[in-house]
């Protein structure tokens, strides 16, 4: 692995009383894609919530975060936004009644306040990643499909330009048509340099585009490795793989 922009050690996160994820550890490299996968209630989306520091309020955290050569654990969840640290959430969170072009620029606002005189340079690329929304640049988000939603949660997310992107379940409620265009866009991502961190429960799509995966089974990091080694591990078979493995996504 490259010299990692996010090493996880030692995290906890639990809701009351209840502990979700133990102990976790995990690395990101600078320009990878790492995926997260396992079943429903694991603890993944907990694992990024725990990072970005977004966890309900019920919710806590504590473990080393190391984003960037610095401790982030303490930090709040705008600090790190500012730092190029970017999750885009299972629910995808857009302001529907606001058109594509509005919700894009959202996702550089950061970048104008700080007066970044290239704020909406990104624009042209994320149009080229996702020409649908060039199309439909004046339409309300709430009108668009589900894929179209969720493309542009990652184009808004892409318009911050940060260093670390984080995919919660970019799959999820998507027809498989779609899943194979959001997957093939997502692996396009290693050309922007972006470090990526996927968690995902459709554990097929994403070992096939990840560099390196992790397997969260209860809270805990059961197993990790290679991508193509843990695609052809007989427990990530069994478990998540079935006997259509070999099935490819794009």
């Amino acid at each position: 692995m490259s010299e990692p922009i996010l090493s996880v050690r030692g995290l906890y996160g639990r809701y009351g009383k209840v502990t979700a994820l133990s102990d976790a550890a995990l690395d990101v490299g600078a320009g990878q894609i790492v995926t997260v996968i396992g079943a429903n209630g694991a603890g993944k989306s907990t694992l990024l919530g725990a990072i970005m520091g977004s966890l309900p309020i019920n919710g806590s955290a504590n473990g080393d975060i190391i984003y960037a050569h610095e401790q982030v654990s303490r930090w709040p969840v705008e600090r790190r936004v500012a730092a190029g640290m970017s999750l885009v959430p299972e629910r995808r969170e857009l302001f529907a009644s606001m058109s594509v072009y509005d919700n894009l620029m959202l996702g550089a606002f950061r970048r104008y306040r700080s007066r970044d005189k290239q704020w909406d340079d990104e624009l042209e690329h994320v149009f080229e990643l996702f020409p649908r929304l060039k199309e439909r640049c004046t339409q309300a988000a709430g009108t668009l499909s589900g894929g179209e939603r969720q493309m542009l949660a990652l184009g808004r997310a892409l318009m911050a330009k940060p260093k670390l992107l984080m995919l919660d379940e970019p799959s999820l409620g998507l027809a498989p048509l779609i899943v194979r265009e959001i997957f093939h866009i997502i692996s396009r991502l290693r050309e922007t340099g972006v470090a990526t961190l996927l968690v995902e429960q459709n554990a097929r799509a994403a070992l096939q585009v990840a560099d390196y995966g992790y397997v969260l089974e209860t809270g805990t990091v059961a197993l990790s490795g290679p991508a193509n080694e843990l695609a052809d591990n007989p427990r990530v078979i069994e478990s998540y793989l079935g006997l259509g493995k070999r099935d490819q996504v794009a």
